[in-house]
């Protein structure tokens, strides 16, 4: 079915890190570090055995994931040359193919098979553009990511440009009004399958540094440690501006984004996003249902101890 299948790995792995992954995602059974190792070696410097004996990387540190990261998207998903800038949000794979999975079990997407016609929109691809290259690896799907940083799409552009495969499927285009997410991208006449997107979830940068440094509490918690870096915490899980905050934070950006869908809800079969923060999907799905959409979802992903959701909706 999918270019990653070639690369599904059969030798012995680290003990699976990922519980109730999609069943079609390649990283239910963790990650093979030595043949990540073996597709790119600068990971090397970075693995070692963790408390348990197991082999791993230090997830506080941005260098390693970043380079995991390169790893599993050329060893799985054949994408090579994939880099972020500095600052930039540094997504996990294994969960960012999660949410692609399941929109392509969304009915009229077509799952189980590649679906070259099917055609996705990113709104908010960031410097990373994970959600296209995923969706463009696995399923053959057309992709638009849009942005409103264009340092970030340069980015993307560059990544683009190293793998050939994906100059004909995916597509940049930037959003020059910050304060529209769908006018300015969606184009006359043009029709999108299924939309995707990551909103910010914080509401002032002071909010998403405060976040990051209790993601550092609990990773040096889980592995027995004591987190006694008294400096001011920085984004070491990365995230340029517009990734990580916007005024009025994940609430407000959803609100917005199920408003403007309504405009655009003869261009686009299903509107998607994730909800990170629990409480702000009953607003949403009363938004939605107020709306006149025919037809909302709420689907479950867990990683591990995490939980997230997709919310998803139609009006047609």
């Amino acid at each position: 079915m999918t270019a990653s299948n070639r690369h599904r790995s059969t030798k012995s792995q680290t003990k699976p890190a990922h519980k109730g992954l999609h069943p079609r995602n390649l990283h239910n059974q963790g990650y093979d570090f030595p043949t990540l190792v073996k597709s790119h070696p600068a990971l090397a410097r970075h693995v070692k055995p963790n408390a348990y004996g197991n082999l791993s990387i230090d997830f506080a540190d941005p260098l390693a994931v970043k380079r995991l990261n390169a790893a599993l998207l050329s060893w799985h998903y054949n994408i090579v040359g994939w880099d972020i800038p500095e600052g930039a949000l540094c997504p996990p794979i294994p969960g960012r193919a999660d949410y692609i999975h399941y929109v392509a079990d969304l009915p009229g997407i077509g799952a189980e098979r590649e679906q070259p016609g099917v055609k996705l929109l990113d709104i908010g691809t960031g410097a990373n553009g994970i959600y296209p290259l995923l969706a463009c690896q696995i399923y053959g799907w057309q992709c638009v990511g849009s942005d409103i940083n264009p340092q970030s799409l340069d980015n993307v552009a560059t990544i683009i440009a190293h793998n050939p495969q994906l100059k004909e499927r995916f597509t940049l285009r930037m959003q020059h009004d910050k304060h529209q997410i769908f006018a300015g991208i969606i184009q006359a006449g043009e029709f999108f399958d299924v939309s995707v997107c990551n909103p910010p979830f914080h509401a002032s940068l002071d909010e998403a540094l405060k976040g990051n440094q209790l993601k550092l509490n609990n990773l040096a918690r889980h592995r027995g440690e004591q987190n006694t870096d008294t400096r001011s915490p920085s984004l070491n899980f990365g995230g340029l501006g517009a990734e990580l905050w916007c005024k009025g934070g994940e609430q407000l950006f959803l609100k917005k984004l199920i408003k403007e869908s309504q405009v655009y809800a003869t261009q686009c079969r299903w509107f998607t996003s994730l909800v990170s923060k629990a409480e702000n999907v009953k607003p949403a799905k009363k938004l939605i249902a107020k709306l006149g959409a025919i037809d909302c979802r709420e689907i479950e992903m867990k990683q591990g101890n995490k939980i997230t959701r997709i919310l998803a909706w139609t009006f047609m």
